[in-house]
């Protein structure tokens, strides 16, 4: 694929801004993405005051819409200093944050919110917004996680479950492009997973280790076939715990890219075990994209 920049896979960033340390360093994240995209900015605030105004004072809901506005102005002053070139829009939204931030993004823009707590336990948590916002998503997610503000690492890691995640990758690869980083596609497995608890023949085993590491490649070389100048790197790795393994590798990574799943009684219709661990623990920037029709399976 030539000329990624303003390609169908990466369309604007959408930054949801609260005032919190947190939305800060998400707002950075993503005008640093806008940026290397090429594309817009739009940095959303929303109150939730329209659900309010029985509850609320016009004197309580003027001084909110006043305190928005401000932190708009700021934010994007703060951005355009550090960005001169990119385009900065703002919008404030008296409606509910997630519904605002997904309006906004419509079908192809990517939405970006940072992670809860300024520190210790609650550090490791995912805000409301954030988890609803991912547990939802309809187009490209990111929650901003990590803490090493401006330490680059060269490597967009994405994870690869079957074949159904060539298109994840696919955007991960996009992603490598624009960050002029190395791609590389984890795919991780549980033997458990594939035969439950029962022993297994060897040569049970050895089908299954066959299984898994014919789904990487597939992914693999339709990625190096499309991406000819990006240096792919693909491993398989069985484990007991598969998002411990994705939540180690990302201490190595800039960018941690997976695709949704629809899990039957779990968070949402894009958000499963597994993912859901990551955007809580991952120690880099955790980009989810949705699946949609077929190939959505279970997310152990």
């Amino acid at each position: 694929m030539r000329g990624i920049t303003g390609s169908p896979e990466l369309g604007s960033v959408i930054v949801g801004v609260d005032g919190s340390e947190p939305a800060r360093r998400a707002a950075l994240w993503a005008a640093a993405e806008a940026a290397r995209r090429g594309s817009t900015l739009r940095i959303v605030h929303a109150t939730d005051t329209d659900s309010r105004v029985l509850y609320l004072s016009v004197e309580n809901i003027e001084r909110v819409r006043r305190a928005g506005h401000e932190l708009l102005r700021e934010t994007a002053a703060a951005i355009t200093e550090l960005h001169s070139d990119l385009h900065v829009t703002t919008e404030f939204s008296g409606g509910a944050a997630v519904p605002s931030l997904r309006r906004t993004a419509g079908p192809r823009g990517t939405v970006v919110v940072g992670n809860r707590g300024l520190g210790g336990f609650k550090n490791l948590l995912l805000g409301s917004v954030g988890l609803k916002v991912a547990a939802e998503a309809t187009s490209p997610v990111v929650i901003v996680r990590g803490t090493d503000e401006g330490t680059e690492r060269g490597v967009v890691l994405a994870a690869v479950r079957d074949e159904h995640d060539a298109e994840c990758a696919r955007y991960a690869a996009c992603e490598a492009e624009i960050h002029k980083a190395s791609l590389r596609l984890l795919h991780v497995w549980s033997i458990l997973g594939s035969a439950g608890l029962a022993v297994t023949m060897l040569d049970d085993v050895e089908e299954i280790v066959g299984e898994h590491v014919h789904h990487l490649i597939a992914v693999t070389d339709r990625i190096r076939d499309e991406f000819p100048d990006l240096n792919v790197q693909a491993e398989a790795e069985k484990s007991l715990n598969v998002a411990g393994v994705l939540v180690e590798a990302s201490r190595h990574a800039d960018l941690l890219v997976m695709g949704g799943r629809r899990t039957p009684g779990y968070i949402g219709p894009t958000l499963g075990r597994a993912t859901h661990s990551l955007l809580h623990h991952a120690h880099c920037p955790v980009q989810l994209i949705p699946r949609h029709g077929s190939g959505q399976g279970s997310d152990s």
